[in-house]
């Protein structure tokens, strides 16, 4: 069995009948293993992921909800993630220890939350700390973020969030502290705190890479400290595409992800997560023209679900997510068979410490967001 540990991640060469094998013969022999393996086998595929991977998928949405789906579905022994190396963490993190975790390709990382590492957050927590007292700081990390960051963020009492209730963990970040740390994702973090009131001299932008040259009056006198971390799809968007779009289709109506930069959120008609761009969508009027900014495989997906409806990147030059397109057929295919065949291949395992305390921030976010509901 190839284990894989959160600081491990060597992709080994596939054999050549997978490499050269063709998508018909690589559908078939995918097909086959999962019969094999029956309901011991749970396939997940996140959102972003290609078509032809999608569509072994038995669940398919944002890293959350499917690690939470793996949670739920306890007679799964074998979970196979469709996405990149953190989801693939969280769902060994929120899953029981029977059930064993696997990434067909683990060259699929994300570059987002490969920009806060353990050692950079913790440079970081012993400078805030000499500015201002622990108790005054709370972190909060975004979904898209290593198993190492949640259980920092775990023990030192902050919670994870999404992009769909940052808003709600920010809020009660603020009633048990005067300042956030927000990682690892700038815009998210600073696209909440303008939505909830506050503006650009609240923020103080950290770059990890300068950690001995911070304004140390800054970050005292502000609330939200903004790791300096990007998506490097949903970076890409500006402003001039909206325009350009807008020029092009005046009635149409923009649909942004929170990841983007504030500039593009502010000419957005509307701003939300991966699933309330595919609930809103999928509820529009037909004939709507939509421009969205977000992974093109699933604007691409969106528009050939809803044809009565035009759907189109706000980005012509469709940038897809490189990481998130590395799990293809031939690694789906050498994952599977090879689980078949009693020998298991890149399980992702988190060690039992970072497990704790990672559980620990997740279920906070849970225990958070539920009570808010219930509120």
């Amino acid at each position: 069995m190839t284990k894989v540990t959160t600081a491990v991640r060597i992709q080994i060469p596939l054999e050549e009948h997978y490499s050269r094998a063709s998508d018909e013969d690589l559908r078939r022999r995918i097909s086959t293993a999962r019969e094999e393996l029956g309901k011991k086998l749970l396939i997940l595929g996140h959102h972003y992921q290609r078509d032809e991977v999608i569509e072994f998928a038995d669940e398919r949405g944002d890293s959350y909800k499917l690690a939470r789906y793996a949670a739920e579905n306890a007679h799964a022994e074998h979970i196979i993630f469709c996405g990149v190396h953190f989801m693939a963490e969280s769902a060994d993190v929120l899953t029981h220890e029977e059930q064993h975790v696997y990434l067909p390709d683990l060259n699929a990382g994300c570059s987002m939350a490969d920009m806060a590492s353990e050692r950079q957050v913790l440079d970081a927590w012993k400078l805030f700390t000499s500015i201002v007292g622990e108790n005054e700081i709370v972190p909060i990390t975004y979904m898209n973020s290593s198993a190492a960051i949640k259980s920092f963020v775990g023990e030192h009492g902050g919670a994870v969030c999404t992009s769909s209730n940052a808003h709600e963990i920010i809020e009660w970040g603020l009633k048990k502290g005067k300042h956030i740390l927000f990682i690892p994702d700038q815009h998210l973090g600073r696209n909440t705190a303008y939505a909830m009131g506050y503006s650009e001299r609240d923020c103080y932008l950290y770059d990890p890479r300068m950690s001995i040259l911070q304004n140390k009056d800054a970050i005292a006198r502000t609330t939200f400290w903004l790791w300096k971390g990007h998506c490097s799809v949903h970076q890409r968007f500006s402003p001039t595409h909206v325009e350009d779009f807008r020029a092009q289709y005046a009635d149409g109506i923009v649909v942004v992800h929170p990841e983007t930069k504030n500039e593009v959120v502010e000419l957005a008609d509307v701003v939300g997560s991966t699933e309330t761009i595919i609930d809103f969508v999928r509820d529009a009027p037909a004939g709507s023209v939509i421009g969205v900014a977000t992974e093109v495989h699933l604007v691409q997906r969106l528009a050939k679900e809803h044809s009565d409806k035009t759907v189109i990147s706000l980005d012509p030059l469709y940038c897809p997510c490189s990481t998130m397109f590395r799990v293809d057929l031939p690694h789906l295919a050498w994952c599977i068979e090879n689980l078949a065949a009693g020998n298991p291949v890149n399980e992702i395992r988190v060690d039992t410490t970072t497990r704790q305390w990672a559980r620990i921030s997740l279920e906070r976010m849970i225990e958070i967001t539920e009570k808010q509901t219930i509120d």
